[in-house]
Order: C-alpha cells, then structure tokens, then sequence
C-alpha cells in the first residue's frame, strides 16, 4: 500500500473523494462494473444511471459514506494506513464504473461491493497483521534488549474515532463506524481467512441478510451461513465475544471514576511514578508495544520494564486524552528530544476492566498522530 499519501488524506471526505477522482475521465467499466441486487432494507436509491452526475455532484452523494466505508476497510485490513488507501481505491473505481451503475440498489451498498472486493484483492497479496502477542509468549525478563521487529511483520493500527452526533447521525451509518471496531475484534478477525472476514463483518456487524452478502460476494447463502458459522468458531477461539460484535459506544460508556482513572495514569506516566501507576493495573495486566515483538503480560514484569526502560525520570513524557476504536480510552504520547520540546513517540490505547487498567497497546508509530489530528511537537508546557 501506498501509505505516505495516505498519510497526507486528512481533509473533509469531500475534498479527499475529490482528490481520488481527480484527472480521470469518464469512461465508465474499471474494477467493479457490475450493479449488485437490491439494497439492504431501510437504504435510500440515489438517482439512477441515465444521467451521469457531474464530478461535484458525485462527491456530494458519495461523501456521506466515506467514514463508515473507512470502518469497514479497517475492519477487514487491520491497517488505518491500508484503509485509508482502499477508501480512495473504492472511489475512483466508483467514479469510473458509475456508468455502469444502474441504481437498482442504493448507492451505500455498491460502495460497500466495491470496497469489499477492493480488500479482498489486497488480502490476498498481503500477509495477515499481528500484535506481538500474536508472535509469542510473554517475556520475563525486563532487560531483554528490545528493538523494532524486521519488515516482514506487518502490524495491527489503532483507528482514529470520527466526530460522532449520536442525535443527528444515519443510525445505519452509527454501526457502521462506530460499532465493532474494538482493538480486541480487529485483532482477532486477522486470525480469519478473507472471505470468512467479510461474511462476519457484513452479517454479525453491520447486520445484512445473507442474501444479501451472497450477492455482494457472488456465492450462495448456503455458502455464506456456512463460512459464518465457523468464523463466529474461530473467533471464539481467539477470545472475541458476543460483546464485541454489539455496537457500543464506548466512549459514552466511560464515567467519572473511569476519566479519573485515565487522568491517574497519565499522571502516573509524566511524573514517571512507578508505585502510582502498580495502582491502576490489573494483576494480570498485559504491554504489548509494536514494532517491538516484545511484550509482557503480568502487573510484576510489566512494571519491571517500565520502570527499567521508559519511566526513567519526571518530564520526559506528557500525554493527551483522547479515544480509538470506538471509543476505547487513549493516550497520544509525547517524549522529550534533544531540542527539548516534547515529539510525537505513541498512541496508547487502553482496555479496562472494572477500575483498573487490563491491558495497554503503545503504537509505537508517529506517522499516526496527522490522522488522530494531532501535532507532531507539542509547544511548552503553559504556553
């Protein structure tokens, strides 16, 4: 994947699907030419293929989907990055095939069958991303020299969470981008082939009938219920529940003694207490922090290393609130360079279980902070 230039998208989704169709013409066929049946129930036709909209007039109807598809290419990908490059995919292909788009379904479903194949395509050049739990067992040993894995592991992203009005939003479109995007789901869905992927996400996510999916992935019903019944298997093997397949808003769900709880630990980390922070970890607490393969699992060993390695001294670090994945808790990360203003290091995101922390994800990746909307330095403390 392409990923400097998606790292440059993030603009309004009318001047990025603008971007994605700019300089092409309008020949209609490309990629996904096909129409599909009728739409899922509930959705609205746009106007049918007689007349070919203009550029801008394409933009407008096509923008309102861009952030769901944008869910739904991270929940298949794994990547943020990945998504962000399919998203712009499904667009140009859209634009240049529209002649062939007859308007017997509605304009949100034929993005999804593009985007879809889209992924599936990328799939199957691509090996699955992982977490370094995903690599091995758990370390013990806090002086273990530890140090980013080689190119050829490809690792799980944090999905940055869009403005949401609970009020005025599509309630389709609410699931759509913000159910089921939960770090513990993105990374057990990796664990399924493709096509088992896409069958889950299209019926037990975004709740389409299976005939529906069995035309969007041009098989029978019969196939589709059959690879749904053994991806809902495998991903209980993986440790993925009921829960995590419900929309939820996460972010709503956080109350006062949880918002105190993530402003203790924030403090815990810039003020580098390590007796602070052994207070706000479970037992059984985990660290995984990619690109390194290594990772923790245990309150004891992961205190030992953050206290060896990462909370050496006071000030180094300073932490921003926000949300991921639906509203998980996270913490933007920035550490102290030799210029002595504080740079871009991480995103953390964090899972909690009752009033302490059960486990937390460093992404150890600033070219994530643009599309959390973040800056790359942090001016001076007070200014």
């Amino acid at each position: 994947m392409n990923t400097a230039s998606s790292r440059r998208r993030t603009g309004p989704a009318q001047v990025q699907i603008e971007t994605a169709i700019h300089a092409t013409g309008p020949a209609a066929g490309g990629a996904a030419a096909s129409a599909p049946a009728r739409a899922p129930a509930g959705a609205a036709a746009p106007p049918g293929a007689a007349v070919r909209p203009t550029r801008a007039e394409f933009v407008r109807l096509a923008a309102p989907f861009r952030t769901e598809l944008l869910a739904h290419c991270y929940r298949m990908l794994g990547s943020v990055h990945d998504a962000e490059d399919l998203v712009q995919e499904t667009y140009l292909r859209a634009w240049r095939a529209y002649d062939s788009f007859e308007g017997r379904s509605s304009l949100r479903y034929w993005l999804y069958r593009i985007a879809t194949s889209a992924c599936l395509t990328a799939l199957g050049h691509h090996s699955r991303r992982v977490v370094p739990a995903g690599l091995g067992l758990p370390s013990t040993d806090a002086s273990e020299p530890a140090g980013p894995a080689g190119p050829e592991i490809s690792w799980i992203e944090p999905l940055p969470d869009p403005p949401y009005d609970p009020g005025g939003a599509d309630p389709a479109a609410v699931v759509a981008t913000r159910g089921s995007v939960r770090l513990a789901l993105i990374v057990a869905l990796q664990h399924l082939a493709p096509r088992q992927r896409a069958v889950l996400i299209l019926r037990d996510v975004l709740a389409w009938r299976a005939a529906e999916v069995a035309e969007l992935l041009d098989t029978s019903t019969t196939a589709v219920n059959s690879a749904l019944q053994r991806a809902r298997a495998q991903l209980r093997e993986h440790g993925a529940t009921e829960d995590d397949l419900v929309e939820r808003d996460l972010a709503a769900a956080l109350d006062g003694d949880h918002r105190a709880l993530l402003d203790r630990y924030a403090q815990a980390f810039e003020a580098a207490d390590v007796d602070a922070l052994v207070r706000l970890l479970h037992e059984d607490a985990t660290l995984q922090m990619p690109p390194e393969p290594v990772w923790f699992a245990g309150r004891t060993h992961l205190v030992h290393f953050l206290a060896a390695r990462v909370l050496t001294r006071p000030g180094t670090m300073r932490l921003l609130p926000l949300t991921a994945n639906g509203g998980q808790p996270a913490l933007a990360t920035y550490e102290i360079a030799e210029d002595g203003r504080h740079h871009a290091h991480a995103i953390q995101v964090l899972t909690l279980r009752g009033p302490l922390v059960a486990a937390i994800h460093v992404f150890r990746d600033p070219t994530l902070f643009p599309l959390f909307g973040l800056p790359g330095v942090l001016p001076p403390a007070g200014a």
